[in-house]
């Protein structure tokens, strides 16, 4: 009797069973195969690291919150234009000052510039109308305001004459650009503030913002004690932590303008593994 040599056929798998025991419909091996196949092809794909992932964790260095002071606009679309490119947020003073074309800082001929800061996702607060100074406290509820400027002379301010001066410039952003984000805070002018004036302006609901002691990137400094390459070097060696760093779009007294380092500065900062984030509503102590 001859016996047959011929392998018996793979049983055929139920309707109600997949090849992997459980139900479903009926697989062949062929189209079995073909899964499995798949299977392992996009288990390769999900095993790739994607390529937008970035190679250095960021923000291991902390957060850095960038201030700009207004100044007198010079250096302002080449700044800007370094803010766009790295993607940088920054929170703007506000001041109408006199500007290098010889208008003023918040005059019609700004307009477009503020306006596009305020759609890059810049936030804004104020540094006063006149930018003048702070001197001294004369009385209960009154501060002395005064310019240094030839011709413009100083003033007394009580509270409401404060909060008026402290509000025209942002109700000029809002007639330009709508939209802006304002935050609570305000700057006097050198940083110079009396108990006074910090009770009026909190009385007004707004809280005065300065900034670090190593925040301070030195572009008011005499360019020739202080240039460009040393300003750099020292900032990207003692930026720690929750710096707030001050600067403006131009300062008029400075020969060598500090936007020439402004993008490495910048850059120089990410690399270290810094973000840029803008000022809170209760501002940084």
């Amino acid at each position: 009797m001859n016996r047959q040599s011929a392998t018996p056929p793979r049983p055929r798998l139920r309707t109600d069973q997949k090849e992997d025991g459980g139900s479903g419909e009926f697989l062949s091996p062929t189209s079995s195969s073909r899964r499995a196949l798949l299977a392992t092809g996009l288990g390769l794909l999900a095993a790739r690291p994607a390529l937008a992932q970035p190679a250095i964790p960021q923000c291991r260095a902390g957060t850095l919150y960038l201030t700009i002071d207004t100044g007198w606009g010079r250096e302002a679309e080449q700044i800007a234009a370094v803010l766009r490119a790295r993607e940088v947020r920054a929170t703007l003073f506000l001041a109408d000052e006199p500007d290098f074309r010889g208008g003023r800082t918040l005059d019609a001929s700004w307009a477009p510039f503020w306006r596009a800061r305020a759609a890059e996702g810049h936030a804004f607060a104020s540094h006063t109308w006149r930018h003048w100074y702070f001197g001294a406290d004369p009385g209960p509820g009154r501060v002395r305001y005064s310019s240094r400027r030839a011709g413009e002379g100083a003033e007394v301010l009580d509270g409401p004459a404060l909060c008026a001066e402290l509000a025209k410039p942002m109700d000029a952003l809002r007639a330009v650009a709508p939209a802006a984000r304002v935050l609570p805070l305000w700057r006097a002018p050198g940083g110079r503030t009396t108990p006074n004036a910090l009770a009026l302006a909190a009385a007004c609901g707004l809280r005065h913002q300065g900034w670090t002691a190593r925040g301070f990137l030195g572009d008011e400094l005499d360019a020739k004690a202080s240039p460009n390459a040393a300003l750099l070097r020292q900032a990207l060696a003692r930026t720690r932590d929750g710096e707030v760093l001050i600067m403006h779009w131009g300062v008029r007294s400075r020969t060598e303008p500090f936007a020439e380092v402004f993008a490495p500065l910048i850059e120089g900062l990410q690399a270290k593994g810094f973000c840029f984030s803008l000022l809170p509503d209760k501002g940084v102590a």
